[in-house]
């Protein structure tokens, strides 16, 4: 069965749009489409399986293991499962990306408070 999905029918913050596959046919994958303010980001957490981050727009600093690394529009950071995680907005306006969760359900244990 094909599942044709508007955005604003997904669950969502003032951030970011949430599509958990196993909710459309048992896809094996979910993601956000997130646009981060300046600034803003999630704290420490890890997942089960691979989060793989598609940014489209701004600069995000990421905080993967013990390294941390900047990465831009048009490029693409992996985060090892089970690899504690998180990321921060530090340009000056919006950052847009995608945040690939390579499971059919979003599965995260937080290791910080927000």
């Amino acid at each position: 069965m094909v599942h044709v999905i508007d955005r604003d029918e997904l669950p969502h913050s003032e951030t970011a749009y949430k599509f958990e596959g196993y909710r459309y046919g048992g896809t094996n994958i979910s993601f956000f489409l997130s646009e981060t303010p300046p600034g803003k980001g999630p704290s420490l957490h890890t997942h089960p399986y691979e989060e793989v981050f598609v940014v489209q727009e701004g600069v995000l600093v990421f905080t993967v293991g013990e390294g941390s690394i900047e990465a831009t529009g048009g490029q693409i950071v992996v985060a090892p499962a089970g690899t504690p995680h998180g990321f921060v907005n530090s340009g000056a306006g919006r950052s847009l990306h995608v945040d690939i969760h390579t499971s059919g359900r979003m599965i995260t244990e937080w290791l910080e408070e927000d």
